[in-house]
């Protein structure tokens, strides 16, 4: 018996000795897992820990760089608690080689543990030998079908690896013996092509075969030519690819294979492919081959993808079959998204089936689609007749709940696809209100169904462009709710590289509007809120750096158009989309909001020096800075603290922007609570203003007032669309009324992330997830959770850089009971509702009760 309790013992022991010992996990290069292609000489890494002991911090690390079996370069015992972004400082890497990483850590308790699984990165490559390949054919000049490229290789040698790089003016999908290259959509994705053009790399070793082995290249028209942004032939008016493939067989000889005169083209099923549009299949259709064009296009604007992809994601089956009023077949998936509906279909020669892509039903249950304005948003399959066929677009999406169908034939396996960019999901919330948690829901769905390879304003209308203010609205939220730090990385990149010489920014990047529509206040500042958001939640201090020059240009411009340090000139939107009716409307001066966006961009380029110990920029736009705000102030505020304009967004910017004198800002906060209360606690902020009101309202002492905005449920509130039966967050406020009418079909997308921008309040305040300020990357975290709102409970999660971050918090009777995860290598601040001050903790988990005033909720 004894014997069997020391075994006991002994198994005991040696479980909290492993569970003790600290564990190295999700190993990243420049953000992404095995990515197979980057540019960046000096590639950066990061990992997370994971240990059941708590109060665990790195103090040491060693990362060591693999050529095969051959140590390329080790950094040492490096002595930091750092595993975000730690850099490659060896020499130079070879382009176009497969490396893999480990690295080793110690703990401050004495462990010390290595990552069991190596990480790979490939280097992009700068010798291009591929040539630029057209159609030899003439095209139609309308409804142009999608060509197709293609070659055969043959190879009598066991391949020990293939590469194939691909890029296309337009959107490409690549094939190998009948297998699709990669799981990617919409590839090589939406970019400023004449500055920026990605290409893609694939390991497609499995898909080689001994013997013959045929590539085609579909392209689709994309955002390349074609309707995009109110007008035609953005970048080109010919399709083309590009194709190197880099073969290395099992003997060590090597072998590549190009895109060049050799190669067919032809035009196949797909007989026409726009974004707006829709794409059109006709199965009867056969190819016919012809020769190729080789075009003379200099390379340098190629660039490895740095975003994830655009994959498939939800899968929607559970449909219900609708007979309109008007009596036609109607499909409901349940849920507005972004992507396509795929089927199998049979029928005789010729049918058709005509799809055509809805967000919602109009007031009599019927088909409704003129909010989409000139986009067609429609797909033509036509069937061949032979058997059982299968139908999916493929350089195409829609925004969509709803789709009619028109045809003689029968379907089967209908189901909705959900497309969007591969951004890790990273946050999760929830409470007990089922209204906010549907809101939450929407949100998330706004968020993805708007992040397909550029942050988009709507997935479904004549539009789907990367509006800068939108953007910059949202961008807190959306790093809550998903790692977006590679997404916008590749965006930024885009709006530097169209950033106008004067330091004008676009309204939409990449810019297809025209160098005329840039300059506006809230839009052209994505510039700079978007790279400092960046760094603080991921830490990423290269990136700042590239953009720095870009944050500075968009300030300089706002100073060379504002003398008397007033910048009220120029054409802008304001704060787009504030209430509005019969009797009352909100508009707030359109130079109040250039001012304080004015104010905020400065403040963001002095952060950012900062950062970068730039000590003269520093000093130059500190000075800048207070005469703004002085101007600002003697032009608009009384000595009360009245705002000209006297709406809540004037007051809200200049709160928290930092405008206002510290002595009077108590008094503008209360001008703001009493205008709310005007509107019988509504809000009545646009674009410009909702996504900074209520941590405002809590910044100044009105968590109360915040918690009133959040659960008001009538016109106009955040919970007005879920109490209509929304799925996403709406352009509008009101954009169907409370009569089940719609808004003007100018401008009334049902999929509209901005409004969405709550999502950040909810999370720092419901369940008080926060970083603190004094670092960046959620390196140190501060819990302080504000209960409110009759809420009895609330949970929230969110996989930070360094691990999961996590509240679950409830009260019963007058207790308030808290659960809180801390992860590995950082500390946090508690703040238990009950309690006085608060508690430092470091990594682990923690149980908290106290007792609250309940009266009060």
């Amino acid at each position: 018996m004894n014997k069997h309790i020391s075994l006991i013992f002994l198994a005991q022991a040696l479980y909290l000795s492993l569970s003790a010992q600290v564990q190295v996990k999700q190993l990243l290069t420049e953000g992404l897992k095995d990515p197979q292609t980057i540019d960046n000489a000096h590639p950066r890494f990061s990992w997370k820990l994971s240990t059941e002991q708590k109060n665990t911090l790195q103090s040491a690390y060693e990362i060591t760089v693999m050529d095969g079996k051959k140590t390329t370069w080790t950094s040492g015992k490096i002595t930091s608690d750092e595993s975000l972004h730690a850099p490659y400082e060896g020499d130079a890497l070879t382009p176009g080689k497969l490396y893999s990483w480990k690295v080793k850590v110690w703990d401050n308790h004495g462990h010390n543990s290595a990552s069991t699984e190596p990480a790979y990165f490939r280097m992009g490559i700068t010798n291009w030998k591929a040539k630029w390949i057209e159609p030899g054919y003439t095209e139609q000049a309308t409804n142009r079908p999608c060509p197709i490229f293609k070659t055969s290789y043959r190879t009598g040698k066991k391949v020990a690896s293939a590469i194939a790089y691909i890029t296309s003016h337009g959107l490409y999908e690549a094939r190998i013996n009948d297998k699709k290259v990669g799981d990617g959509f919409l590839t090589p994705g939406f970019t400023s092509y004449n500055k920026r053009l990605q290409y893609q790399a694939y390991d497609v070793t499995n898909l080689l075969q001994s013997g013959d082995n045929n590539i085609e290249i579909t392209v689709g028209s994309g955002w390349y030519r074609g309707t995009i942004g109110w007008g035609d032939n953005k970048y080109g008016k010919t399709l083309g690819v590009l194709y190197q493939m880099e073969v290395t067989y099992t003997d060590g000889t090597k072998e590549t294979i190009i895109s060049d005169e050799h190669w067919k083209s032809g035009t196949g099923k797909i007989t026409y492919s726009e974004i707006y549009n829709g794409e059109w299949q006709d199965n009867r259709k056969e190819t016919t081959w012809t020769g190729v064009k080789v075009i003379d296009v200099p390379l340098n604007n190629l660039v490895a993808s740095v975003a994830p992809p655009v994959t498939k994601h939800q899968v929607f089956s559970n449909i219900k079959m609708l007979k309109t009023p008007a009596g036609e077949n109607v499909i409901d998936f349940g849920q507005n998204l972004s992507g396509f509906v795929h089927f199998k279909a049979s029928g005789q020669p010729g049918d058709s089936i005509i799809l055509e892509h809805g967000e919602i039903l109009d007031k009599k249950g019927n088909f409704y689609n003129a909010n989409l304005r000139t986009a067609a948003a429609k797909d033509i399959f036509v069937l061949s007749g032979k058997g059982e066929e299968y139908f999916e677009p493929h350089f195409t999406f829609h925004g969509f709940r709803y789709v009619r169908v028109r045809t003689k034939a029968k379907m089967t396996g209908i189901e909705a696809v959900a497309i969007y960019s591969n951004t890790p999901a990273t946050g999760d919330f929830e409470c007990s209100n089922a209204m906010i948690n549907q809101l939450q829901h929407n949100i998330q769905w706004s968020q993805v169904d708007n992040f397909v390879d550029i942050p988009t304003d709507c997935p479904q209308r004549d539009e789907r462009l990367g509006w800068t203010g939108d953007a910059q609205a949202f961008v807190q939220t959306a790093t809550f709710n998903h790692n977006v730090n590679t997404f916008f990385t590749k965006w930024l990149r885009d709006l530097a590289a169209d950033q106008l010489q004067n330091g004008s920014v676009p309204y939409v990047i990449p810019n297809v509007l025209g160098n005329d529509a840039t300059g506006s206040a809230g839009w052209g500042d994505a510039a700079t809120v978007v790279p400092w958001t960046m760094y603080q939640v991921y830490s990423d201090k290269r990136l700042l750096e590239q953009q720095y020059p870009s944050m500075k240009g968009w300030v300089d411009f706002i100073q060379l158009q504002s003398p008397n340090n007033m910048w009220a000139s120029g054409s802008h939107f304001g704060d787009w989309l504030s209430y509005k009716s019969e009797n009352r409307y909100a508009d707030t001066y359109t130079y109040i909001t250039t001012q304080c966006y004015y104010a905020l961009s400065t403040q963001l380029v002095i952060n950012a020096a900062k950062v970068l110990g730039k000590q003269d920029d520093v000093a130059k736009y500190s000075a800048l800075l207070k005469k703004i705000k002085d101007a600002f102030c003697a032009e608009y505020v009384t000595p009360n603290g009245r705002i000209m304009s006297n709406t809540q967004t004037s007051y809200v910017l200049a709160l928290a922007f930092d405008m206002l004198p510290e002595n009077i800002r108590a008094m503008a906060a209360k001008n703001l609570v009493d205008d709310i209360a005007s509107y019988n606690n509504h809000l009545t902020t646009g674009f410009l203003g909702t996504y900074l009101l209520s941590n405002t309202l809590t910044r100044f002492g009105y968590t109360d007032v915040a918690y009133k905005l959040l659960l008001q449920e009538t016109y106009p509130s955040w919970l007005y669309p879920v109490k209509m039966g929304a799925t996403t967050i709406w352009e509008r406020w009101d954009g169907m009324k409370t009569d089940s009418t719609f808004q003007t079909t100018d401008m009334n997308s049902f999929n509209h992330y901005a409004y969405g921008a709550i999502g950040d309040w909810m999370y720092k305040n419901i369940t008080g997830i926060n970083m603190d300020s004094s670092t960046t990357g959620f390196k140190k975290i501060r819990i302080m959770p504000r209960p409110g709102g009759n809420l009895t409970y609330a949970k929230a999660s969110y996989e930070s850089g360094y691990g999961k971050i996590g509240v679950d918090w409830k009260i019963q009777d007058t207790k308030f009971i808290m659960d809180v995860e801390i992860p590995v290598n950082t500390t946090a601040e508690i703040y238990v509702p009950g309690k006085e001050g608060k508690e430092e903790v470091g990594s682990g988990k923690y149980h908290y009760e106290s007792t609250i005033n309940t009266t009060k909720k």
